[in-house]
């Protein structure tokens, strides 16, 4: 059983603790499936996370984010592809619930029932984490704008019902000139150019657009509010990056324990030996300042913070290195096993390494953590 003392913090109320015993008693019963056919098992876990009510906690009026790092982190914990299908409903629908009409709103019925799936597309391939850069273009033409362009990388691409999708709208130079739009998937001109395969098995497109003609009431927000739209997505969603990271490490440190009671070497069980009880201690500390910074990120937001970029840039850096270094230190105490295909400790190796790159890489949550230093200071 993985220590749940964390729980008895005071970021948390009794709703948070009463959703982690909850949350937990489904995860053991449902989790984790097979992973054979992605994008089927992806499906399948927004339709029964959506049945179980979990997917409430992706959109509407008021998101918490305390919850969303708690559902994150314990479904990471118990399978990978449930934390990322659970993620990709909240970020695809951010934008909607934050700045959606309440027609675009309606959607979000569907995502939270786990019948449609959601995708967030901002990344592009020559504009990752500079989100200035983004060349997709959206013209206005009377009352529809037309889409040209291209996105990579996109989460849930070739199987999403619904994409927030942003483009330039040439209001102004750079960042200034971004606006953000609601694409259902049957709109004529978006193509699935090509489907991604990564270390982690997960549902990922390269998405193009080739005189997509949007209505206007398909804009979400103003035009030229994208910039301002997707940093409010990033800053609530980018702490649960670091959740999920947390919930991969404290796994890793979960089967560490249990590996060093049970394993004999030289006479006695691995526990026994110094260098062993170094490392474990390294992991031990690694997950208790990761969680710190990922639920104080959380519960700042959720005292009514209007942006947390520091906070979430720091959770998210922290949390996803350090889980890298649990993980590793797991694979080494588990020896061979460690990286046999279909081990846990395996698997966990491959899933952390992507998070240190998606939603802002850690060079880039350095330069954030830095600037806001220097502009305190």
């Amino acid at each position: 059983m993985s220590d749940r003392s964390f729980l008895q913090w005071p970021f948390f109320e009794a709703s948070h603790r009463e959703l982690s015993e909850r949350l937990e008693a489904w995860c053991t019963a449902h989790l984790p499936v097979p992973h054979a056919d992605v994008d089927a098992t992806c499906i399948g876990l927004v339709r029964a996370l959506g049945e179980a009510g979990f997917l409430n906690y992706t959109a509407g009026e008021s998101i918490d984010a305390r919850s969303l790092c708690l559902l994150r982190e314990t479904l990471a914990r118990h399978d990978g592809l449930a934390d990322f299908a659970f993620a990709m409903q909240g970020l695809g629908t951010g934008a909607i619930s934050l700045f959606g009409s309440e027609q675009q709103k309606r959607w979000l019925e569907r995502t939270r029932g786990g019948q449609a799936l959601a995708a967030f597309a901002l990344t592009e391939p020559r504009s990752g984490s500079d989100v200035a850069r983004i060349e997709t273009s959206a013209t206005r033409d009377g009352d529809h704008y037309v889409l040209n362009g291209e996105k990579t990388w996109i989460s849930n691409g070739g199987i999403a019902d619904v994409y927030t999708v942003f483009a330039r709208t040439g209001e102004a130079s750079g960042a200034k000139g971004l606006s953000a739009f609601l694409v259902p998937a049957d709109t004529p001109g978006l193509e699935i150019r090509e489907r991604l395969e990564t270390i982690a098995p997960h549902p990922l497109a390269r998405l193009g657009f080739n005189d997509m003609r949007l209505p206007r009431e398909n804009l979400i927000g103003e035009s030229g509010q994208g910039f301002k739209i997707a940093m409010s997505v990033l800053d609530v969603f980018r702490s649960t990056v670091g959740a999920a990271a947390l919930g991969f490490a404290r796994r890793a440190l979960d089967e560490s324990l249990a590996r060093c009671r049970e394993r004999e070497l030289f006479g006695g069980p691995l526990a026994d030996l110094q260098l062993v009880q170094g490392h474990l201690a390294d992991m031990a500390l690694d997950v208790d300042a990761a969680a710190l910074l990922v639920y104080r990120a959380a519960w700042t937001k959720d005292q009514g913070a209007e942006r947390i970029t520091r906070e979430a840039a720091m959770a998210k850096l922290y949390a996803t290195d350090r889980a890298q270094q649990v993980i590793d230190k797991a694979v080494q105490l588990h020896g061979g096993d460690g990286v046999r295909k279909g081990h846990i400790v395996e698997s966990l190796y491959r899933e952390i390494r992507a998070l240190r790159i998606y939603e802002g890489a850690s060079e880039v949550q350095k330069v954030i953590i830095a600037r806001s230093a220097l502009g305190n200071a």
